[in-house]
């Protein structure tokens, strides 16, 4: 079996890897945000540079997703990881599964 590399697939395969796992990180950063200002734990000078460091990331992925043209590329990996995510909660949720699936690769 051949690997047909494409220096251009490679490098935007890459790219949209990277500013996938970036997007996924602020999405938690956002959701920890909100929690600690729920819970009145950040000034009000600080929600404000929060949301302006955050609306700042927003834009330079968009940027940088737009410049590059791989916004197809960031969504392929997004989609991979979330359904590589569901597979793995539901292998530890559902053992049974996992120990079905395991004898059928054996076989």
């Amino acid at each position: 079996m051949s690997v047909n590399l494409d220096e251009g697939n490679l490098k935007d395969g890459l790219l949209g890897l990277v500013v996938a796992l970036v997007e996924i990180i602020q999405e938690l950063l956002e959701r920890q945000a909100l929690r600690r200002m729920e819970s009145g734990s950040l000034s009000d000078c600080e929600i404000e540079r929060l949301g302006e460091a955050l609306s700042e990331l927003t834009e330079a992925l968009a940027k940088i997703k737009s410049d590059n043209n791989i916004e197809d590329a960031v969504q392929l990996v997004r989609t991979d990881l979330d359904l590589a995510a569901e597979d793995l909660i539901d292998k530890f949720l559902n053992p049974a599964s996992w120990n079905e699936e395991s004898q059928k690769e054996e076989s």
